[in-house]
């Protein structure tokens, strides 16, 4: 079982996640059960199955909750991209976020590779 709070990804996923919700206060309310909801979902997935993975009792079993973070941090990504695109979201606000995006993906594929037998 690994430490999850002590987890540099996890910490800075949890930074992410809180930026998220604030972006998303400003979306017009008919977003609620569109982009609002399925950006604040993503982003919760990414610290959620890094700190689930983290319980487990095999770096296998971390490894594959660290993928379904992946998956998510990617989702988050493109429905920032969305959100953009349909005028939600101002280019100064996105930037700093997809740059949180790339470095988190990067740390969980690093993570993946530290704990891989096969590296």
């Amino acid at each position: 079982m690994h430490r999850y709070k002590e987890l540099d990804v996890w910490k800075r996923s949890i930074e992410l996640a809180t930026q998220v919700y604030h972006l998303t206060n400003s979306f017009p309310l008919e977003e609620k059960y569109g982009l609002i909801s399925q950006l604040r979902r993503s982003v919760v997935s990414v610290s959620s199955n890094i700190a689930e993975g983290a319980g487990r009792n095999s770096d296998k079993q971390f490894i594959n909750f660290l993928s379904v973070a992946v998956g998510s941090i990617f989702e988050l990504e493109t429905q920032l991209l969305i959100s953009q695109n349909v005028g939600l979201v101002e280019n100064d606000k996105l930037d700093p976020l997809l740059k949180d995006v790339e470095i988190i993906s990067k740390m969980i594929f690093k993570l993946q590779s530290k704990l891989s037998p096969n590296t």
